[in-house]
C-alpha cells in the first residue's frame, strides 16, 4: 500500500488520554488538522498512540503547518464501524521548523543585491 500523507494546519489538540490495560500503561492524544480539499477547508481528526508519539506531538502548536504520515484502520463493535487515522510521523510542512512557544523569532537575512554578485559588471549589463 502506498504511504498516506497529508499537509495541513493543526486546528486544535485534544487532551492526552491514558490508562492501563492488560499489556501495561498506554497514552493517546487526538488532534484536528485543517487541510484544503478543493476550494474548501476540511477537518480530519488524527490520533497518536504511545508516550513517545504524544511527546512528538507536543513539539507542535495550534496553527503550525504540518505533514502527517498516517495509516487508516477500521474496526467493528456491536454492529457499528469505527475508523482511526493514526499518525505515525508528524513533521513540519516544507522547510518550516516546529514553533517553540517561548523562542524569540530570529531576524530575517537581507535579500542579496547586485553589489553581492562576484565580478565586475560596471557599465555592462550582460554577465558574459
Amino acid at each position: 500500500m502506498a504511504a498516506l500523507e497529508i499537509e495541513g494546519r493543526i486546528a486544535s489538540k485534544l487532551g492526552v488520554q491514558s490508562g492501563t490495560s492488560a499489556r501495561g500503561p498506554w497514552a493517546k492524544q487526538e488532534f484536528i488538522v485543517e487541510y484544503q480539499d478543493g476550494n474548501f477547508p476540511t477537518n480530519a481528526c488524527f490520533n497518536v498512540w504511545g508516550e513517545d508519539k504524544v511527546k512528538d506531538l507536543e513539539k507542535f502548536q495550534v496553527g503550525d503547518q504540518v505533514r502527517i504520515s498516517f495509516t487508516i484502520s477500521s474496526r467493528e463493535f456491536n454492529g457499528r464501524w469505527y475508523t482511526d487515522l493514526r499518525a505515525w510521523r508528524i513533521a513540519p510542512a516544507g522547510n518550516q521548523a516546529p514553533s517553540a512557544p517561548s523562542a524569540p523569532a530570529a531576524p530575517a537575512a537581507p535579500a542579496p543585491s547586485i553589489e553581492d554578485m562576484p565580478g565586475d559588471f560596471a557599465g555592462d549589463d550582460l554577465p558574459f
